[in-house]
C-alpha cells in the first residue's frame, strides 16, 4: 500500500485476463471517491480511494474527480469501458407493474427532498419485478461523458440487490446483508429468495447501527440467534460496529466472494464496486 496525492492505492500482483480492454469503474459518494481500474497491458487491477473527512457537495466532488484525473498517471490515456456507481441512502424501490417511467420523481418525493433541477433516474433489477429510483449527480455524469464518451451508471443498492438475489434465488432461509458506508448502511433482507426489506439507515454510533438492525429484525419477526447476517463495505472485525452487532446476533460473518481480490484488502471491502466491475 502506498499513498500519493492523498489517495490510497492498492494493486494486485497476480495475473488477470490479458484480453480485457482498459476498464474503469468509479464509485461516487459525498464522502469519497473510489476508482477500480483493469489494465490490458499491466495485467494488474488497481484500486485508488479518496475519503473525505466530512460530506461535501456534488460540485466539490466533481472538483476532486477532476483533480484526480489531472494528477493521476497510473491510468492510460485511453479507457474503453467506464461504469459509474452512485452510492447514497436516497432511493426507493417500486414494483415494475406500478412504475410509470414518465413520472419517476413521483416515487421519490415522499422520502427524499427533490430540487427543481434534479434529474431522477432508475435501474431495473433484472428478473425481479423491481425498479430502483434515485438521483444521480448530473454534473459528474456530464463531465465523464465529455471526457470518456458513452458510459453506464447505476445505484449501488441496485448492484447489491442484483448480486444478492442471484446468489440466493434457490435459498429458502432468511438471510441479511449489511453493506456499511460512511455514516449510513444498507440493509437487505431476503427470505425464500425474495426481497423482504431493502432500506438504508444513518448512523453516528455503534448503538445507532445496532438499533436499526434489530428494529428490522423485530418488524419482520427475525430471530437474531439463528438468522445468518453477511457484512460488507467499511467494517472489520476490530470495529465497534462489529463488536456491538456480535453481542446480539450470533451468526455474523463477512461476505467472502473473491470477485476481484486485491492484496492487503479483505474481499468484503469495496464489495459493491467489485461486483459492478
Amino acid at each position: 500500500m502506498v499513498t500519493g496525492q492523498n489517495y490510497t492505492i492498492l494493486q494486485k500482483t497476480n495475473s488477470i485476463n490479458t484480453n480485457q480492454a482498459n476498464r474503469l469503474s468509479v464509485q461516487v459518494t459525498l464522502y469519497g471517491l473510489s476508482f477500480l481500474f483493469h489494465s490490458s497491458e499491466s495485467n494488474s487491477p488497481i484500486l485508488i480511494e479518496k475519503v473525505f473527512e466530512t460530506a461535501i457537495t456534488p460540485e466539490e466532488v466533481l472538483d476532486e474527480m477532476k483533480k484526480f484525473f489531472n494528477e493521476q498517471h497510473l491510468l492510460p490515456k485511453k479507457i474503453e469501458t467506464i461504469s459509474v456507481l452512485f452510492s447514497s441512502p436516497y432511493y426507493t424501490l417500486v414494483p415494475s407493474s406500478l412504475f410509470d417511467e414518465t413520472k419517476p420523481s413521483d416515487y421519490l418525493k415522499f422520502n427524499t427532498k427533490i430540487l427543481a433541477q434534479d434529474f431522477v433516474s432508475y435501474d431495473e433489477i433484472e428478473n425481479q419485478d423491481i425498479i430502483l429510483v434515485y438521483i444521480p449527480y448530473v454534473n459528474i455524469n456530464n463531465y465523464l461523458f465529455e471526457k470518456f464518451g458513452n458510459f453506464q451508471y447505476y445505484h449501488s443498492v441496485g448492484v447489491l440487490l442484483q448480486y444478492f438475489l442471484n446468489k440466493e434465488k434457490y435459498s429458502i432461509e432468511t438471510k441479511v446483508l449489511l453493506n456499511v458506508e460512511k455514516d449510513w448502511f444498507d440493509c437487505i433482507i431476503l427470505s425464500g429468495g425474495k426481497v423482504q426489506l431493502c432500506n438504508s439507515y444513518p448512523y453516528k454510533s455503534p448503538e445507532d447501527f445496532l438499533y436499526f438492525t434489530l428494529f428490522n429484525f423485530e418488524q419482520l419477526s427475525i430471530n437474531p440467534d439463528t438468522v445468518k447476517v453477511l457484512l460488507c463495505g467499511r467494517i472489520s472485525e476490530n470495529d465497534l460496529l462489529f463488536e456491538f452487532l456480535y453481542r446480539y446476533i450470533r451468526n455474523v460473518s463477512f461476505l467472502e466472494e473473491n470477485l476481484l481480490p486485491l492484496n492487503n484488502e479483505p474481499s468484503h471491502k469495496n464489495f459493491v464496486l467489485k461486483a459492478l466491475h
